[in-house]
């Protein structure tokens, strides 16, 4: 399903100008630049391609696209009022608005959404740019991997969702449960985090999608917590 049910996990410390920043990233840009690269790949699908199961259980290419324009085509209200309807669940809420949502817009105006709206600001509230970030990284996967295809996601892009992630604040993407006593080692961005002393090694991305429940990217990832990690799953 999909992972923007998360919670508050606090802002990105370090205001540069209009974006949000750690460091010197501008989380908004990396949003942006992301939303980008994956309206050019989806702007390559086939008919086919849009009706293909996607890694989201029961969501097709089309339905994950649509997902990912919910934030400037669904309001705050319609999201609040859709949760109070499926008796406070947000996964049942989100689910049907994803679905809903791909009945009104085409494949193509879903790619033509995130390329128009790719600086669109939004955060769910009380929630920093982490999250959407994750969001587009993660559904971006799911979109791409079952069709043979992918996007190089910038490394800030995946060091800043890993790193989040590693703190176990995410709360609605994963349990805090799910990453005490683990360190992450992503390979191909130099990046350590988490609080160990189990490792679990491997690509960025493979080690982001496997937090998140994905088990496409289990065979890239190595180390002492892999076992523990999966049972956690």
């Amino acid at each position: 399903m999909g992972t923007t049910e998360a919670r508050p996990p606090g802002r990105a410390s370090g205001a540069s100008g209009p974006g949000i920043t750690v460091g010197r990233v501008d989380l908004f840009a990396l949003i942006a630049a992301e939303r980008l690269r994956l309206a050019d790949e989806l702007e390559l699908l086939s008919p086919d391609d849009w009706a293909q199961p996607s890694l989201c259980d029961g969501w097709t290419t089309h339905v994950v696209a649509a997902h990912l324009n919910a934030p400037w085509e669904i309001k705050v209200p319609t999201v609040l009022i859709g949760i109070v309807r499926h008796r406070g669940s947000i996964d049942r809420a989100f689910d049907q608005m994803a679905l809903d949502l791909a009945r009104r817009l085409p494949p193509g105006r879903c790619a033509a959404g995130l390329r128009e709206h790719a600086g669109h600001r939004f955060t769910p509230p009380m929630m920093g740019p982490e999250a959407p970030l994750t969001d587009v990284i993660v559904h971006g996967n799911d979109i791409l991997a079952p069709l043979g295809r992918s996007v190089a996601v910038a490394p800030d892009a995946l060091r800043t969702s890993l790193a989040w992630l590693a703190k176990g604040d995410a709360k609605g993407f994963l349990p805090r449960s799910r990453v005490q006593g683990l360190a992450f080692e992503a390979t191909d961005v130099d990046l350590r985090c988490g609080s160990g002393p189990a490792v679990v090694s491997g690509p960025a991305l493979a080690v982001i999608t496997t937090l998140l429940g994905r088990r496409s990217g289990v065979d890239q990832l190595a180390g002492d917590g892999l076992a523990l990690l999966l049972e956690r799953l």
